[in-house]
Order: C-alpha cells, then sequence, then structure tokens
C-alpha cells in the first residue's frame, strides 16, 4: 500500500490524466444506466406500481394487455380460487383526448380499475373518484404541464365521452403516456360506447383487458387448469411485453455493457504502458527481495483507488445533474440501482488491470536490470 500511494503521489500528472478518464466512464455509465432505469419505469409505472403478481390475461394476447379481453365469468372464477380480496378487474386502453377551452391532442391511457380496490393508486391533490360516481377521473401529474387543472374537462376522441379531473396522482404511465385512471361503470359506457363493428360485437361481455391478482405457485397452478381459455402472466412478463419496451431496454442495456468493456480497455491500456515504463524499475525492487505479490497487490490498489475515487466524484456529479434536469425527463437512479453499477465498474476496473498484472509477474529482474545498465 505504501509502494502504490507513494507512487501516486510523486506522478500526480499522469495519475490524474487517468483518474478524469475514469471519472468521465464512470459518470456517462451512471447516467446512462439512470437514463435506462426512468426509461423503464416511464414505460411501465402503472404496471411495475401495482401489488398484483399476475394478470390474467387472454390466451394468444402476447402477453400484451391491448390485445387481451377478459370476461366478467372469468373474474368470478378467479375469484373463487385465491379469494375475492386477491382479484381486481383492470381495463387498458391507449387513446386521444382533448381538454375543453384548450388546444392541442393529449396521448393517455386509460386504465379501469375499482376505486375500492388495491388497484387504486395513491391521491396526492384534489378529490378521489368513487366507485358509484360518474363522470370523475384521476390523472398523473405529468399532465399538469399540458394545462390539465383540477376541474379540467377532458374528452375521448374515440367515442366522445368527457370526464372531469378531479384529482392528481404521481408517476402514473403506461407506454410513455399519462395515465388516467376511471371507474368500472365509466370503464363500462366506455366500452359499450367504442363497439361499433359487427365483428366487436363478440366481446360485449367482454369488460376487462386484465384481471390482476396476488397468487402464490399454487394458486397459479389452479388458475391455469380452470381458465383454458387465459393464460397467467407474470407482473415481470407483463411489463416486458408492452409495446417498445424490450426493444428500448435492449438498446440502453448493450450502450451501458459496451461502456463497462470500453472502460476495462481504457484501463487496461493505460496502466499497461505504465508498467512497461516501470519495467526496471520494478526489477530493482524484485531483485532487492521484494516478492511479487507485492507489486501485483501495488497495482491492483491503485486501479481500486482510482476506481473507487472517481465513483465517489461523479456518484454527487450524478446527483446535482439530477437536481437539474427537467421535470419530464425518465431519470430514475436509486440507491440500490447505484451500488450495483459501481460495484460492477470497480469489477471491470479490476479486471482490466490484469493485463498490467500479469506483465509484472513475467519481469525478470536481471533482465530488467541489464536494461537499466545498457
Amino acid at each position: 500500500m505504501y509502494l502504490a500511494i507513494r507512487e501516486m503521489r510523486f506522478a500526480k500528472v499522469r495519475y490524474s490524466l487517468i483518474a478524469i478518464i475514469m471519472l468521465l466512464v464512470a459518470f456517462l455509465v451512471l447516467f446512462v444506466t439512470g437514463l435506462a432505469r426512468g426509461l423503464a419505469y416511464d414505460n411501465a409505472a402503472s404496471i411495475q406500481n401495482m401489488d398484483a403478481t399476475h394478470f390474467i390475461m387472454e390466451k394468444d394476447s402476447n402477453h400484451r394487455f391491448t390485445r387481451s379481453q377478459i370476461s366478467e365469468q372469468v373474474l368470478l372464477q378467479a375469484s373463487s380460487i385465491v379469494g375475492e380480496d386477491n382479484v381486481q378487474p383492470l381495463g387498458v386502453k391507449m387513446t386521444t383526448m382533448t381538454a375543453e377551452g384548450k388546444i392541442g391532442k393529449l396521448d393517455v391511457t386509460l386504465l379501469g380499475i375499482n376505486p375500492e380496490g388495491w388497484l387504486m393508486p395513491k391521491l396526492t391533490e384534489g378529490a378521489a373518484i368513487t366507485a358509484t360516481g360518474t363522470g370523475q377521473v384521476l390523472v398523473d401529474r405529468k399532465l399538469k404541464d399540458s394545462g390539465i387543472g383540477l376541474g379540467t374537462v377532458l374528452i375521448d376522441q374515440a367515442s366522445g365521452l368527457k370526464w372531469t379531473v378531479s384529482g392528481f396522482v404521481n408517476h402514473e404511465s403506461f407506454s410513455h403516456s399519462p395515465a388516467v385512471f376511471l371507474n368500472e361503470h365509466d370503464w363500462q359506457q366506455l366500452q359499450l360506447t367504442t363497439i361499433t363493428t359487427p365483428s366487436a360485437t363478440k366481446w360485449t361481455d367482454s369488460t376487462y383487458n386484465a384481471v390482476a391478482v396476488k397468487a402464490n405457485t399454487h394458486h397459479k397452478e389452479q388458475l391455469t387448469a380452470v381458465l383454458a381459455d387465459a393464460e397467467i402472466v407474470t407482473k415481470a412478463d407483463a411489463v416486458s411485453a408492452i409495446p417498445g419496451y424490450k426493444e428500448e431496454q435492449g438498446s440502453l442495456w448493450m450502450m451501458i455493457i459496451f461502456l463497462f468493456i470500453i472502460s476495462s480497455f481504457v484501463l487496461a491500456v493505460f496502466f499497461y504502458v505504465i508498467t512497461i515504463q516501470k519495467s526496471s524499475q520494478f526489477g530493482i525492487l524484485k531483485a532487492i527481495g521484494t516478492r511479487t505479490g507485492y507489486l501485483v497487490r501495488s497495482v491492483a490498489l491503485q486501479v481500486l483507488l482510482l476506481s473507487a475515487g472517481s465513483l465517489v466524484v461523479s456518484m454527487l456529479l450524478i446527483q446535482a445533474t439530477e437536481s437539474i434536469l427537467p421535470s419530464g425527463m425518465p431519470f430514475l437512479l436509486q440507491s440500490s440501482t447505484m451500488a450495483l453499477t459501481s460495484i460492477a465498474f470497480v469489477t471491470m476496473s479490476l479486471v482490466g488491470s490484469l493485463l498490467s498484472v500479469w506483465k509484472v509477474t513475467k519481469i525478470d529482474a536481471l533482465d530488467a536490470i541489464g536494461r537499466t545498465a545498457a
């Protein structure tokens, strides 16, 4: 440890440049990770916030809410297996709305729920909707940026139905569109209004897109056996099936993986060059009795100190950057995600130093002293 720190203090400029490069790479890794997690949450926040463990969907719907149709009978069958308190109906419909007295259109996702059930999101402003009331909805706070406020009348372009905003909720979205929550009565009215074609008449008894359930493995097996025309989908699979979710996350995580690989290679090259430059010094140290293990630990400690220090500074920069980001930007970097990313970054840095460690073990004391003498 003494040798590693003494050398870093002696060659301040050299190690400062390496630290700056690692700092920039670490900041970029953390920022892209936060962006990936933020986009993932924004894409499926309403589904991820639900306490459900599984969703009952129509067979061959590819786990997509918007392709599924579930009848009242399925809801009753599920209730008899897992219990009425563990089952909640769920309607999902993506649509375009306008606001009375305002110019412009809004892309939103309508979510039909039981206001007295456990799918009901936490109210942050205004009044909650009730199971017996009509024409009242809760909307995500992001719609405030579009001029939507309490009492604003929203008009569904597809059905022509109108609802009044009674309250706001936070972090509720589906496929990057703000969520609008309505009760079962208004949802059923919407379903009846939008059934206008002969091919849609077969769904007149299908009032929901899915059934949210709290179920264990045994319940899942029972539901699968009883509901022949439906499939039991885990929450993770339902989230992954949201349009664009896997493609978006795949692209971002590929960028993150390549950033890790690039940082590992950059660090490996820097320390390998430095190790070559110090071959004669290492040879002399070996000649006077310094063990190879001690030199290897010295190189590894330098990498560890540089990567850890760069991470600490980059975390502070990330927090400062997050505080000035626009409220609408989907950025989410929780402490657990930050910890895992930091561990992965330090690990990749140590992996990148293996080439230098290998070079240290191969240095021959007599050859190094001979080159110095020459």
